[in-house]
């Protein structure tokens, strides 16, 4: 629960109650109690706000200064007592003085609004820190504006990054073992070519002991290698560890795989990596397309043969109709792009990669002038704001 730090003149005429109903009309809009805490405890959280209850609560607040000037601070204000007055003279010595923060005032549904989104936003980078993302061999040759930066990973986020050499991953694979769950039995379910899923399945029990021996909250892996030498694909694999909650990725695409740590922790959903196969400006829609996605993002699915190969086992799917967002960030976190859009039906087509997703947007500017290389990530609900509110953090 969200937590804060009280100051206050003894010499304001602002009761106790005055400031208890305004922090429960707070918390009541917000939709979780706000905790009052000392300041050792502020202190302790990665997030908490400031509540500068009224008027000459500026000394007190210079008296913590030392201890507070490395720290953003969310200063929350009401609108009585000189709250708002000494809030301003706050932030304006914080910003004199090499801090920084904002004032939290005004409508209290949109103070609820922006606590909430600030308390995600660490939350997500708390959920981020001590994780460590993966490659299995290099990026496709293809993948000509792939950079990224491991020091900007652990600097920012507090993740670490672990190179895998395909020697080592393809000798996972000649074992030829996998974990029996719901997913690989969902799979195996489908009726497909038992021989060629068995073949898929292998991949995965490879990429998922990787995980574990290097402890890896994430993984990307350079696919295409696996067709001339097992005569399959990662696209069952990738789709399985998604649906655990690993994010996988393809084509050793790091600046992608790090955009689904990222989203993932920011919205919770599970999540589409996919390339932009074809937009239709007029009528504002865009189709995107990939061979593997998280069974648990779909409607329903069956498999299919790998699009660009047509080997191995691939998974085509359709997705109910709901809001939407496109996601994608630097490998180096220097620039990111979100928008939210909605998913639409959309005809299958064999010119494109099995999952094919079409989505109604107001904009394609940014795809067509800046866009953050070719793959991109797509998840349910509008999580556009939250976001921002997220990389305003790092």
């Amino acid at each position: 629960m969200p937590a804060y730090y009280q100051i206050r003149s003894p010499l304001s005429q602002i009761t106790e109650q005055h400031m208890t109903d305004y922090i429960d009309a707070v918390s009541q809009a917000l939709g979780e109690k706000l905790e009052k805490v000392s300041l050792e405890q502020y202190l302790a959280e990665d997030f908490a706000l400031l509540y500068v209850a009224s008027g000459g609560s500026e000394g007190y607040f210079i008296q913590a200064f030392d201890r507070l000037k490395d720290r953003h601070c969310y200063i929350l204000t009401s609108g009585e007592s000189n709250s708002l007055a000494a809030s301003m003279e706050i932030l304006s010595f914080l910003n004199k003085h090499g801090g920084s923060g904002e004032i939290l005032h005004g409508d209290i549904q949109q103070i609820a609004e922006k606590i909430r989104l600030i308390a995600n936003a660490h939350r997500a980078k708390a959920a981020l820190k001590g994780k460590n993302l993966g490659c299995i061999g290099e990026p496709s040759e293809w993948l000509i504006a792939c950079n990224y930066s491991p020091e900007a990973m652990m600097e920012k986020l507090g993740m670490g990054f672990v190179k895998i050499g395909m020697e080592e991953f393809l000798s996972e694979i000649a074992r030829n073992e996998y974990p029996e769950n719901e997913y690989t039995r969902a799979f195996k379910a489908k009726g497909y070519k038992a021989e060629e899923v068995e073949k898929a399945l292998y991949v995965y029990g490879a990429v998922k002991r990787l995980c574990d021996k290097y402890q890896l909250s994430g993984v990307t892996v350079r696919c295409f290698d696996l067709l001339d030498t097992v005569y399959t694909t990662g696209c069952l694999a990738l789709s399985i560890l998604n649906d655990e909650g690993i994010c996988g990725g393809c084509e050793s695409d790091v600046p992608a795989l790090l955009s689904m740590a990222i989203l993932g922790a920011v919205s919770g959903e599970p999540m589409f990596l996919c390339n932009p196969s074809r937009f239709d400006t007029k009528a504002g829609t865009a189709v995107f397309a990939h061979c593997t996605i998280p069974t648990t993002m779909l409607k329903d699915f069956c498999l299919n043969t790998h699009f660009e190969s047509g080997i191995g086992v691939a998974v085509q799917g359709t997705f109910a109709e709901s809001d939407c967002t496109i996601f994608k960030c630097e490998g180096d976190l220097s620039r990111w792009h979100a928008q939210e859009g909605s998913i639409i039906p959309t005809p299958f087509s064999n010119m494109l990669c099995r999952t094919q997703i079409k989505l109604r947007l107001d904009d394609f500017s940014y795809f067509l002038t800046k866009p953050i290389n070719n793959h991109h990530i797509i998840c349910r609900g509008r999580h556009a704001a939250e976001l921002e509110a997220f990389f305003k953090i790092l």
